[in-house]
């Protein structure tokens, strides 16, 4: 049965139809985050998850990982450090390239924002396939840092990304569209 944190999530939702390409279904989370009682009920919940873990960085996924990712960080007073795409960070980076439906995409951390030993948690807005997060998770691993969470607000379960994470950490979502 689903919580009511969940239910107004769900129900905050914008479906926007054929963006980024006809097919997809777009979930918009600016009524969310237009919302202050909801975005703070939001950051609360995914902060209870974070607790439970021995995290000390929070690294946030572009675009809109940041978003929750920052808003956490600063809930928890723990570091925040952002994942971006190729060619966006202003320092010396380490990526990684992962495949996409058509083609290949890369990502890339700063080669300082992590340690040996780092816990790390995850924050994006939405689960798909869980490529990008995977991705993440092995470019984290590369630092000889430990995933303990990959958290999202939504989850699109249909599209069973899940799978792909759960070999790296615990995945936590705070509502699911199923």
């Amino acid at each position: 049965m689903p919580s009511e944190l969940e239910i107004k999530i769900l129900e905050s939702l914008r479906d926007v139809p054929d963006f980024p390409k006809k097919g997809i279904v777009f979930k918009d989370i600016t009524p969310l985050l237009k919302n202050p009682e909801l975005l703070n009920l939001t950051i609360k919940a995914l902060a209870a998850e974070v607790l439970k873990t021995e995290a000390n960085i929070i690294i946030g996924l572009e675009a809109r990982g940041f978003i929750f990712g920052s808003l956490l960080a600063q809930e928890l007073k723990l570091p925040f450090v952002p994942i971006r795409k190729l060619g966006k960070l202003p320092w010396k980076t380490k990526k990684i390239e992962y495949a996409l439906e058509y083609g290949t995409a890369s990502i890339e951390l700063h080669e300082d924002a992590l340690s040996k030993g780092d816990k790390v948690i995850i924050i994006d807005d939405l689960l798909a396939t869980g490529g990008t997060c995977e991705a993440a998770c092995k470019l984290i691993e590369s630092f000889e840092a430990k995933v303990v969470l990959c958290a999202f607000v939504i989850e699109l379960a249909f599209l069973k990304g899940r799978s792909l994470l759960e070999k790296h950490s615990k995945v936590i979502s705070l509502s699911k569209v199923k």
